[in-house]
């Protein structure tokens, strides 16, 4: 991580900087604004961009990203993410785990994709906004022909078989889905069109009666995900959109599940990278976040050597001098110095909303937020990296809110720093043991 602080401009909406402080005040990372505070990933924007770039042409891109807890791996992909959105991605963020998306189960990644698709102009889940906004483009093209309004539904309608012919090349039941989801609008019948969006973003269960009306049978299955993923895709494009950013966040959970559904989600890891890399799926940029123990270890990466030469990428030289085109990024995570400049960015955007934004910037002065980083970094077994959550949570809801609201409240004289077990995650506890036996270990 560098030390230069982010180039924010000098006026930032009430809107924003309220998200990205309350996201701070509870620990979490903002889900937006991101731009606000990154440090140190200036050294990525040129080849990222370029990928994205590449992918808005068409093409399509896969990336690991690697990292120790607390070195901003769900901030580099959120920030990434917004730098998608710019650019009209539509993106989707999915939390692997054993229990909720199991990654050796597509119909459920496919299907948690859905839920959480968002488009610059719509929040989670955006599908139904999409998939409207696909026959209204169709609708568009069709009064650009100068097409008379008696004529309107006719021509519409066979110029989405036109545009189905080329979903049904890789997904005849998602065309046919689209096909029964319009039909059901045209004729008023809101509980099929819902029922069949339902069944279009691979929910289980769907009433019979409302997949007869769109001529489909059964759920979405593990092989059928990939058809569905390219039918999506191609909605997405032909709606206007410039792709999909998609990551899959914590992919090292797979080193805690079975064996036998640890080799079949890296076989389907395996799987979807290739796919991608056969051009496959134009329009997609996919990222996986995951520990190097993850990468590294025989429990994940290595426990399968087909993945483990297509993610192979040589870490051995400085960090300064990463490749930024590699098929794995590397992120160093913090230091003191570069958590202490994160602290100062912070302290300049929370000034910026605040009715004393000179008793903000004199009460919490830089020194005061490099003892405050040294407290935390302390208290966390002087492992700066794993730091960066809690320093931050304190920084703003302990420190930043009292003195913005207290006009006597003076930090060095009111406040002694006390990081409570309850409040820290399984990492930050582990981190904080004084006692080989307060580690808490996972073991099979």
């Amino acid at each position: 991580m560098s030390t230069d602080q982010p180039k924010r401009p000098t006026s930032v909406s009430a809107a924003r900087r309220r998200d990205v402080v309350d996201a701070l005040r509870r620990g979490a990372v903002p889900e937006s604004g991101l731009d606000l505070l990154a440090t140190g990933l200036d050294r990525f924007e040129t080849a990222l961009d370029a990928e994205l770039k590449a992918v808005c042409s068409g093409s399509s891109v896969f990336k690991a990203v690697r990292g120790e807890y607390g070195s901003g791996k769900t901030f580099f992909t959120r920030w990434l993410g917004e730098r998608a959105k710019r650019r009209n991605f539509a993106v989707a963020e999915i939390q692997i785990s054993e229990t909720e998306t199991p990654l050796h189960k597509l119909e459920t990644v496919y299907r948690r994709l859905t839920e959480r698709l968002a488009t610059p102009g719509f929040p989670p889940s955006a599908l139904r906004p999409v998939v409207d906004s696909w026959f209204y483009t169709l609708e568009e093209d069709v009064l650009a022909d100068g097409v008379p309004d008696e004529k309107l539904s006719e021509e519409v309608d066979r110029l989405t078989e036109d545009r189905l012919k080329e979903v049904s090349r890789h997904a005849p039941s998602f065309a046919a889905a689209l096909r029964g989801y319009r039909q059901a609008q045209e004729a008023g019948d809101e509980t099929t069109a819902a029922a069949v969006m339902a069944w279009l973003g691979g929910q289980p269960h769907v009433a019979a009666s409302a997949r007869r009306a769109a001529g489909v049978r059964g759920d979405l299955d593990h092989f059928g995900a990939f058809g569905f993923l390219q039918g999506l895709l191609t909605v997405l494009r032909d709606s206007g959109h410039a792709g999909l950013f998609l990551v899959l966040d914590e992919v090292e959970t797979l080193q805690r599940v079975r064996s036998d559904a640890r080799d079949k989600a890296l076989n389907a890891l395996r799987q979807l990278i290739d796919e991608v890399h056969s051009g496959r799926f134009p329009g997609l940029y996919l990222v996986i976040t995951g520990t190097p123990a993850f990468f590294d270890g025989q429990q994940g990466v290595q426990r399968l050597a087909p993945l483990a030469q297509r993610l192979a990428t040589d870490f051995t030289t400085d960090p300064r001098f990463d490749n930024p085109r590699a098929v794995q990024l590397r992120l160093s995570g913090f230091t003191l110095d570069s958590l202490v400049a994160l602290g100062i960015t912070i302290r300049d955007l929370y000034a910026l909303g605040s009715t004393a934004p000179e008793r903000i910037a004199s009460r919490a002065d830089d020194r005061y937020i490099t003892d405050l980083a040294q407290a935390v970094g302390g208290a966390l077994g002087g492992r700066v990296g794993v730091a960066p959550r809690i320093f931050l949570k304190k920084l703003v809801g302990d420190v930043l809110d009292r003195v913005d609201q207290f006009d006597d409240f003076d930090p060095r004289q009111h406040y002694a720093l006390t990081v409570d077990a309850t409040e820290m995650n399984d990492i930050e506890r582990n981190a904080s043991a004084s006692r080989a036996d307060e580690v808490e270990l996972e073991l099979p």
